[in-house]
């Protein structure tokens, strides 16, 4: 990767640049520089946070010479390179279409609610993103014909599992938590587990990461 910009982020973070918009090309590029961290760890670094079009290295104590550390960083970076959605893990998600916002929603849209769900459940989905809640999947792209702003008042529960369209991504909530996209179904399907983080570490407690693909499955 030749192209990478580099930037001090405060006094002990470094920002990795790699892409302006959100596409399938920079959720590879993305998920190319996460494996090369994890392949290389580097001393002093402390965690690796990854975002749609950047990543933040966060290092133990303060840079010191960020022209030399720039240097490092970016030859060291050259040697990564993109991972291709099709060897991303692939999980289908069975869904029941019933959610309280799916008439609402297909009203709204000119469409049948059946449309709704026939169209939200053709493609297979990247995960872009995990926020805003812990493990909560941004997935996309969203066809356009679904696209549909958040609630105006969010609801204060929402039960884990739940189906949602927000904005031009459509996601799934990991937990039960407070939110304002709009719910068209929901899964069995446990994205967060205890049980599955046990002794594992707890990232491996959500079932999704940032780079997989996500297949829904509409089930009655």
């Amino acid at each position: 990767m030749d192209d990478l910009q580099i930037q001090r982020f405060g006094p002990r973070g470094l920002l990795v640049r790699f892409a302006q918009d959100v596409s399938e090309e920079s959720l590879g590029r993305c998920r190319g520089l996460m494996e090369f961290f994890k392949a290389h760890p580097w001393d002093g670094v402390v965690d690796v946070v990854p975002a749609y079009g950047e990543v933040l290295l966060e290092f133990g104590e303060d840079l010191g010479d960020f022209a030399d550390l720039e240097r490092r960083v970016g030859q060291q970076l050259k040697k990564a390179r993109a991972l291709p959605a099709a060897e991303a893990t692939l999980h289908e998600i069975p869904v029941r279409y019933d959610g309280p916002d799916l008439a609402e929603l297909a009203e709204a849209r000119g469409l049948s609610e059946g449309a709704v769900v026939e169209i939200h459940a053709r493609p297979v989905y990247s995960v872009y993103q995990i926020g805003f809640s812990p493990g909560f999947p941004y997935l996309g792209p969203l066809d356009p014909r679904l696209h549909m702003p958040r609630l105006a008042t969010p609801r204060p529960r929402i039960e884990a599992g739940s189906v949602g369209i927000g904005g031009e991504q459509t996601g799934i909530y990991s937990i039960a938590s407070a939110g304002g996209w709009r719910l068209i179904g929901r899964t069995e399907v446990e994205l967060f587990s205890r049980v599955r983080g046990e002794g594992n570490g707890s990232e491996n407690a959500f079932l999704l990461r940032q780079g997989d693909r996500v297949k829904f499955v509409p089930v009655s």
